[in-house]
């Protein structure tokens, strides 16, 4: 098996320039370094996981929390995640937080506790404040994504400003009479992000000089099926229907699309749809929406971590989103 000291002789240095040049750590010319690089290469020399961490105290290894793993969401932020921080030979420690007690009471005070990961991602989640101070305790770079958590540094995309995006869209192709398709707040998880949505979509409105009547709110639970449940209540009675629906989230918009398909409703002659998100099959269905990059936010928030673990932090930025325009929108046809 081939070891450091077979690197060093082959590349005619020392084995501790050897370790300095493979753990990039320490002072080391760019003649030296190729020598080394190319003579481990020759050799198929792989720096041993265990002996790099004895050697720089560090695990390359982020632990991730996350609420869930089975919507497309954090399956999206997760491999952007990933992608980023394996480039950089870090691994990914996953901990998926459910509302169990006890076992989120395992996983703050015994397995982020057995000095496995260099730091830690919170995704889309908040944290009590025990636990918050259970990560400060740690002694390791803690970020949070998707929300504000206190005393932590934060990603966060700005919700109320992507529902006015949305509606203002609306707005600007002639509709006035919009109906929502949003969560009530008894419901809401964390960061109450469909309260959010629904403020930035009133707070539209009221720069137009409109206000939301209640019969045009519609609540759902960010599903399809709910998102299709919600839009058939909007939209069966002819004479009340509204010209178009913006939905807190795609899965709900292409609901909307569904219900009104099968009504008989042409979309966007007769109805137009805008969404939040960016959802794989916002295409398929022609969907207006604002995408906020759940890729991209993964790939953020990991080099924000590296920069951090590098010694090069950056402060943490406001996510991005964009308008992406389909065919799910169109100016309202002239009623009769």
């Amino acid at each position: 098996m081939v070891g450091i000291d077979d690197v060093a002789r082959r590349a005619e240095v020392s084995t501790a320039t050897v370790s300095r040049t493979l753990s990039g750590r320490g002072p080391v010319s760019p003649t030296t370094r190729e020598r080394v690089l190319r003579a481990a290469s020759d050799l198929g020399y792989v720096v041993s996981s265990a002996a790099s961490s004895l050697a720089s105290g560090r695990t390359r290894n982020i632990g991730v929390l996350v609420p869930m793993l089975d919507r497309w969401f954090f399956s999206r932020v997760l491999t952007g995640l990933a992608a980023t921080l394996q480039r950089f030979d870090y691994d990914v420690a996953l901990y998926a937080l459910t509302s169990d007690a006890d076992e989120r009471r395992r996983v703050f005070e015994t397995s982020l506790r057995r000095q496995r990961v260099d730091g830690v991602i919170a995704v889309s989640m908040a944290l009590a404040r025990d636990e918050i101070a259970q990560l400060r305790g740690l002694d390791l770079p803690v970020i949070a994504m998707g929300g504000q958590l206190e005393g932590l540094p934060s990603l966060t995309l700005d919700e109320i400003a992507v529902a006015r995006r949305a509606t203002e869209h609306l707005l600007g192709l002639g509709h006035r009479d919009i109906a929502h398709i949003g969560l009530r707040p008894q419901f809401e998880g964390d960061f109450h992000i469909p309260s959010q949505r629904r403020r930035g979509f009133e707070a539209a409105l009221a720069d137009a000089g409109l206000a939301l009547p209640a019969d045009r709110f519609a609540a759902a639970d960010f599903t399809m099926a709910g998102g299709h449940d919600a839009a058939t209540r909007l939209l069966t009675d002819a004479a009340t229907r509204p010209t178009a629906i913006f939905a807190a989230s795609d899965e709900m918009a292409i609901g909307a699309i569904l219900a009104a398909r099968e009504l008989g409703l042409r979309v966007p002659d007769d109805l137009s749809v805008v969404g939040v998100d960016g959802h794989d099959l916002g295409g398929f269905f022609g969907l207006t929406t604002i995408d906020q990059f759940p890729g991209r936010q993964g790939e953020r928030v990991a080099s924000t971590m590296l920069g951090i673990l590098e010694e090069a932090p950056r402060p943490p930025e406001g996510l991005e989103f964009a308008l992406v325009e389909r065919s799910s929108t169109a100016p309202p046809a002239a009623r009769t």
